[in-house]
């Protein structure tokens, strides 16, 4: 972080700014709830994000000193100098301070619709724990620190410099996270996608993905607009289709076999759900398209 940015805010510290426009005024796409800046040493320091209301807003938290937890979901992490945490709530996620422990950061929370969907994409692109490029920290504190300091802001000012914000955020989670990501995911369709392989589990591609189990199933759901376990039975579904098209001598049974599942009846079920047909009318209808016309 730049040495005036820091040396302002701490100078401030501790500091807290309340954004929300008075009630009856306009209240526009994004606005900024809060921003601030602080050293906490209290385990009392606790915030549930499925215990604060069900008015959702999004909060971004980067550490500065000390260390912090959250829990998000499942999966629980230690939150050092140089990270920072993107949530939204209500959410199933919780952050605190441990006993005698210390935790300084800055933070700054918006609600609205475009503050709502960057920062689950973040979450489902890089994770709730972000390391963000050191030019997007001091942007982002640049950010906070205009924000505490703003003079009676109009609503129209207040939400443009929360807009600001949030696109630094997005551009500093993006590049080379995307990329990442992308090779990520490519590992687990290429296991998806081939062979007796194609049958692992969710716990499997995680690790292929080298994601947990939790961020491999949002990330994946992000990027491909359905779960892991959805997209895998379509992917078996539409290889049986092809056999049952390609192989003549191909039985409903060996289809049903080669596509995962040990029941006939639910391949079928499956099957007509998908393709439209049932398996012996779609191989049936495909072998009178194959068979030569009589003249």
């Amino acid at each position: 972080m730049s040495g005036f940015v820091f040396e302002r805010l701490a100078a401030l510290a501790p500091v807290m700014r309340r954004l929300t426009p008075a009630r009856g005024r306009q209240r526009l796409h994004i606005m900024p709830t809060t921003a601030g800046f602080e050293t906490q040493i209290s385990s009392r320091y606790s915030w549930d994000g499925l215990q604060r209301g069900a008015k959702p807003f999004t909060v971004l938290q980067h550490t500065i000193a000390g260390a912090g937890w959250l829990r998000f979901g499942r999966e629980r992490h230690r939150l050092r100098p140089g990270d920072t945490f993107a949530v939204t709530v209500p959410g199933d996620h919780r952050y605190w301070v441990e006993d005698a422990g210390s935790w300084t950061f800055f933070w700054i929370s918006m609600s609205g619709q475009e503050a709502l969907r960057v920062h689950r994409n973040v979450q489902a692109g890089a994770g709730p724990v972000l390391r963000l490029p050191q030019a997007t920290i001091e942007h982002l504190a640049n950010c906070c620190l205009r924000l505490v300091e703003m003079v009676e802001p109009t609503p129209g000012a207040a939400s443009a410099l929360a807009y600001e914000a949030l696109m630094a955020l997005h551009d500093g989670a993006s590049g080379e996270a995307d990329h990442e990501a992308h090779d990520r995911l490519g590992r687990a369709l290429t296991l998806m996608r081939g062979g007796a392989q194609s049958r692992a589990d969710v716990a499997t591609l995680a690790k292929a993905a080298g994601y947990t189990r939790a961020h491999f199933s949002r990330a994946f759901r992000a990027r491909m607009g359905e779960a892991p376990a959805a997209f895998q039975r379509r992917e078996r579904l539409l290889r049986a289709a092809k056999a049952l098209a390609d192989d003549p001598r191909m039985t409903v049974k060996q289809a049903s076999s080669a596509a995962g599942f040990n029941d006939q009846s639910q391949f079928a079920k499956a099957f007509r759900k998908l393709i439209g047909k049932s398996p012996s009318a779609y191989r049936g209808g495909r072998e009178a398209k194959q068979r030569p016309s009589r003249t």
